[in-house]
């Protein structure tokens, strides 16, 4: 297999037509010396072209400046740079900060929403948020209790707010909004709350909704044609979601949108995943509980849905497919394919041409993934695919109150959503991922509104019979399905990575190192232990001419919930507490922005 992406292709796929997106973020995205969107680019590559910071000189990098957030518990995402101005966002209260580049960090204006704190009971794993958006002079905020407001740039005044959601009922915001066009892409968090998961399309100019299509239901109310929106090539047909689930389990099914989008300008269609069925109990709802667990490809304009894949049918482990969707343009068997590079939670890295829905790879990034032998990779077959599952890692064939030992990954996957880098230079991906196997017992749950339904007992452990860490952080060849080098971490990377043209690769790291690695080999170039765990993403800017590294510090989210939530009891945090007790022994609590620079 060949493979091959240059730098003047990847410009083409993150800018694409500007008639086709929404001009105000694509020229701050073509601008390197910002960080416009956190993703990096709409292709979701987390890729600068910065390269002041190399491979040579990043041995001497030190801290520039930082800034305290004033809230603890877990920091992911990242500050956006727009012209001389960084912004800065918190987990709850979900406070965002407009700092002046040109005076030393000084605070232009800060906005601080006034939220019911009775949402953070019903906030699955930790008060976190995935960050802010830009676009057409306003950021956007998503709140926990889904409310999302749209502040002007200069002055941090609301313009308007527009409520997606009913924390009453489990249903709260976590992950950043997306803006394509005049429209801004919402998910919706609560998988573990029985919630219909949906994405909504707001219209920018004054959040009224555009549409809204859901995971699971009838067709009309998933924006899906029959005949026309496919699965792996073929017509989905008519009520296929409803025919999956045992009588209204749909309307609980969960299928939540809390991960990351992605959005092709030429195709002009949007990216994203959708997680676990609900509850985690597989008996309670069998059949293959569509459209859980699935890759989406939607019409950004009308939300009609082009194509799915579902990755895990009756999803037994709470695999959610909600990680991010890379877009890249590269050669597989000396053909050009725009493709699609997804690693799931599940534990395999699939490689897809987005514009038609095939699959060309699925192959497991953490060799310990034991729950399946593999996909079915024969168009031919009934099963193309499935993957097969392993009967002594199957909750469902092993039955209620029946406690599944030793599956791997556990269910915060194999990599959760810290999100992956893609450099063009290297034609690789570098992955946070999770080193982490379970014990997964399924009981019976009824659903109450508002309260968790989740239906399993859990605990978690470092990958047996390994390095006896919990976390790697690899290259991947997407077109080969190969890991080309691994490096072993003590607990879960769970930062997101940055690639750069200097041929330099970031991470974070649970304990609160930032770390820069080269993109080449993986040799550790160097390191420094921030004040609390990493769990935000990497970002860079550059301002006078100078290039800086960002990373927002602050233990918390899943990994970290123990920390965040001062949880002791080793089953709470859905089994994560019991995992990473060991991780109050190299950090604490915190909330920082700390900038690198090169000296001079």
């Amino acid at each position: 297999m060949k493979k091959l992406m240059n730098g003047a292709c990847l410009a083409l796929l993150m800018c694409g037509s500007a008639a086709m997106a929404n001009e105000s973020v694509l020229a701050e995205i073509a601008k390197p010396q910002q960080w416009a969107i956190q993703t990096g680019d709409y292709a979701n590559t987390r890729y600068s072209t910065l390269d002041q910071i190399n491979k040579d000189n990043v041995k001497d990098l030190r801290v520039a400046w930082t800034f305290s957030t004033g809230v603890l518990r877990g920091h992911e995402g990242s500050p956006l740079v727009i012209g001389d101005v960084m912004y800065v966002h918190t987990p709850f209260p979900n406070n965002v900060f407009a700092l002046d580049l040109n005076d030393n960090g000084k605070i232009l204006w800060r906005y601080e929403p006034q939220q019911d704190p009775n949402v953070i009971a019903v906030m699955c794993c930790d008060t976190v948020n995935r960050g802010l958006a830009y676009a057409d002079g306003m950021i956007l905020l998503s709140q926990a209790d889904t409310t999302v407001v749209a502040l002007d740039a200069k002055t941090g005044e609301a313009k308007w707010s527009a409520k997606v959601g009913d924390p009453a009922i489990g249903e709260t915001l976590t992950a950043t909004v997306m803006p394509v066009k005049d429209k801004v892409m919402v998910g919706i968090s609560g998988g573990e709350y029985g919630v219909r998961g949906r994405m909504t399309a707001l219209n920018l100019k004054d959040g009224s909704v555009a549409w809204k299509a859901y995971s699971t239901g009838p067709d009309e109310e998933m924006l899906v044609d029959p005949e026309k929106t496919t699965h792996l090539g073929k017509p989905i047909g008519k009520d296929s979601s409803l025919q999956s689930w045992e009588g209204d389990q749909w309307k609980i099914g969960g299928g939540t949108i809390w991960g990351w989008f992605s959005y092709d300008p030429d195709l002009n269609l949007i990216y994203y995943g959708t997680g676990n069925p609900s509850t985690w109990n597989p008996a309670q709802r069998p059949g293959d509980n569509k459209w859980s667990m699935t890759i989406m490809a939607r019409d950004a304009d009308t939300g009609m849905a082009k194509w799915f894949y579902q990755m895990t049918p009756h999803d037994e482990w709470d695999f959610d497919g909600v990680n991010e969707m890379i877009l890249t343009n590269q050669q597989i068997d000396g053909k050009d394919r725009k493709l699609l590079t997804h690693f799931d939670r599940n534990g395999l890295g699939y490689t897809m041409d987005r514009e038609t829905g095939e699959l060309l790879v699925a192959e497991k990034f953490d060799p310990v993934v034991n729950w399946t032998t593999g996909v079915d990779m024969d168009p031919n077959s009934e099963t193309y695919g499935r993957p097969a599952v392993v009967a002594e890692y199957s909750t469902d064939q092993n039955g209620e109150d029946e406690n599944t030992t030793g599956v791997c990954p556990a269910a915060l996957g194999s990599k959760d959503q810290q999100p992956a880098a893609f450099s063009p230079q290297t034609n690789l991906f570098y992955v946070p991922t999770n080193h982490v196997c379970m014990d997964y017992e399924p009981f019976r749950v009824a659903y109450t509104a508002g309260q968790p339904y989740v239906g399993a007992t859990l605990s978690m452990y470092p990958a047996p019979n390994s390095h006896g860490g919990m976390g790697n952080f690899i290259a991947w060849d997407n077109t080969k399905g190969e890991i080309k080098w691994s490096l072993p971490e003590q607990f879960s990377v769970w930062s997101g990575a940055l690639a750069t043209a200097g041929g330099v690769v970031f991470y974070g790291t649970l304990e609160g190192y930032l770390k820069a690695v080269d993109a080449e080999t993986g040799k550790e170039l160097y390191k420094f232990k921030t004040p609390s765990g990493i769990i935000g993403n990497v970002m860079t800017y550059e301002h006078g001419g100078k290039q800086y590294i960002g990373i927002l510090s602050g233990v918390g989210g899943w990994a970290g919930i123990g920390l965040a939530a001062g949880l002791t009891n080793p089953n709470e945090g859905l089994g994560a507490v019991g995992g990473y007790a060991s991780l109050s022994q190299y950090t604490e609590l915190g909330g920082q922005l700390t900038v690198f620079e090169l000296p001079g």
